[in-house]
């Protein structure tokens, strides 16, 4: 640990110029007399530091004193750059070795490119804390102790030990063996198997993790991304779910598909139109739905929903009808 900073503490001076001892303390998060007895070690391993004392005084390196790194250009430097930005490592607990990887490569850069790459990352900004419409993001805290140990289990290829917390019910132990982990806005989650099941676990829901000494049953190889998409599917389409029947242009296939949970069968009339059988939340989630495209669709079935979007457009032409 005490060499990670060390390094760490050369690339701040490098990249920064002088900074006074407290200065560092803050960005290293340790104590001041930490940062003075790293000055002395760095000092006797032929590190050219040296101290400036007075009103505007510090610890600043002798000049030109810097490695090289070429072969990348600049929209490489910069996806660098940009990747420290993203908070999906704080999720896995690589927060820290993410910002320390980037501070390293982003000072070993030639002068001209690492200007460049510096000055145009001020101009990009990825996952902002709210949107457009003033919602704030309420990123997940879990223990690090915890994520590190999960992210272990899975690099590794060990089998998990997790005490999870479901929702509405009791802590439970669970041996699970570990596939991935995904990160979607915000929130973290470890897909493994569990049995012959495949299962998705919150990782701000696990309460204790370790890793065991055995091997994980499961795949040599993973596509994760399809992988989640199946658990998303099957999330999405499972549990009390209203099925529709409905006809409407091709022009506005898109457009409803985007209201959906999942398109189950799709077929072509002889009029040209299409009849799609879409899956929907509830049965709220469908008339709401439904109603948003009702100039352009026709319902098919169920009947009650027919009937409930009947009463809507009858209410709204009476509402909007020519005065008497």
């Amino acid at each position: 640990m005490r060499a990670d900073r060390l390094v760490s503490l050369v690339l701040l001076l490098r990249q920064r110029g002088r900074m006074t001892a407290e200065t560092l303390a803050r960005e290293l998060e340790v104590s001041t007399r930490t940062v003075l007895r790293d000055m002395e070690a760095l000092s006797a391993a032929g590190v050219p530091v040296y101290a400036e004392r007075g009103r505007h005084g510090g610890f600043a390196l002798l000049p030109d004193f810097r490695t090289a790194l070429t072969g990348l250009n600049h929209d490489e430097a910069l996806a660098l750059v940009v990747a420290g930005s993203r908070r999906g490592a704080q999720l896995f607990g690589l927060g820290s070795a993410l910002a320390s990887a980037v501070l390293k490569v982003v000072d070993a850069l030639p002068e001209g490119l690492r200007d460049t790459a510096a000055g145009a990352a001020q101009r990009l900004l990825v996952d902002p804390e709210t949107d457009l419409l003033s919602r704030r993001v309420a990123p997940e805290e879990v223990p690090d102790s915890i994520v590190a140990e999960v992210r272990r289990a899975v690099l590794a290829g060990h089998r998990l030990r997790i005490r999870y917390e479901a929702v509405g019910r009791p802590p439970k132990w669970r041996t699970v063996d570990p596939i991935g982990l995904v990160t979607v806005r915000d929130q973290g989650y470890l897909l493994a198997g569990r049995g012959t099941e495949d299962r998705t676990y919150r990782l701000s829901r696990v309460l204790k993790a370790e890793e065991l000494d055995e091997p994980a049953r499961r795949s040599d190889t993973v596509d994760l991304d399809r992988a989640w998409r199946e658990r998303n599917v099957r999330f999405r389409t499972g549990g009390d779910t209203t099925a529709v029947v409905v006809r409407l242009d091709p022009a506005r296939r898109e457009h409803l598909v985007a209201t959906a949970l999942a398109v189950r069968s799709e077929e072509t009339d002889e009029d040209g139109r299409l009849r799609l059988h879409v899956v929907f939340q509830d049965a709220r989630h469908a008339e709401w739905a439904l109603w948003q495209h009702a100039p352009y669709t026709e319902v098919e079935a169920p009947q009650w929903l027919r009937t409930s979007l009947h009463h809507r457009a009858t209410a709204v032409a009476a509402r909007y009808g020519p005065p008497a």
